[in-house]
C-alpha cells in the first residue's frame, strides 16, 4: 500500500459557520461545495468538512461517546507568522486551545480548535521546508 493520505474529513456541526471559518479566516477556496459537504484542495491531498450526522450515516456508524486526541496542521513559513494567524482563527469563532510557545524540541507552535473543536497546530519549524506550492518537507 503506498504511504499516502487522500482526504481527510471532518465532521462539523453547521456547515454555514465552518464556511465561513475556512473560507473566510483560512483564506480557503472550495473545489465543490453542497447542502452537506465541503471540499478544499490541498496541496496533495484533500480537506473535506461534512455536516458529521451525514458523515456519520455515510460511515454507518452511531456515536459511541469515545474522545480521541487528534490534531491538524498548518505550517507556516516563518516564526513571525504563527501568532497573527491564530488570533485570526481565534477571532473567526475559533478557540485558543494553547497559546503560542517554544516546545523542548524546537520551533514555534499553539493550538486553535475551529469551531466544532477540531484542534489546528499552527507551527514553524525552522527544519521542515515549505516550497511554493505549500508542500512540506520533514527536517530535524
Amino acid at each position: 500500500m503506498q504511504q499516502q493520505i487522500s482526504v481527510i474529513t471532518l465532521g462539523i456541526a453547521d456547515l454555514t459557520r465552518s464556511r465561513r471559518f475556512y473560507i473566510d479566516r483560512f483564506g480557503w477556496s472550495p473545489v465543490f461545495e453542497n447542502k452537506e459537504i465541503i471540499f478544499y484542495q490541498m496541496n496533495g491531498l484533500v480537506l473535506g468538512t461534512w455536516l458529521e450526522k451525514d458523515l456519520m450515516k455515510d460511515m454507518n456508524r452511531h456515536s459511541d461517546g469515545l474522545a480521541s486526541a487528534h490534531a491538524l496542521a498548518h505550517n507556516v513559513a516563518r516564526k513571525e507568522d504563527v501568532e497573527p494567524l491564530m488570533q485570526r482563527l481565534n477571532n473567526a469563532g475559533g478557540k485558543m486551545l494553547r497559546p503560542a510557545d517554544t516546545p523542548v524540541h524546537g520551533g514555534f507552535r499553539g493550538y486553535v480548535a475551529d469551531p466544532d473543536g477540531h484542534a489546528w497546530e499552527i507551527a514553524w519549524n525552522a527544519a521542515w521546508t515549505i516550497d511554493e506550492h505549500g508542500h512540506v518537507t520533514f527536517g530535524l
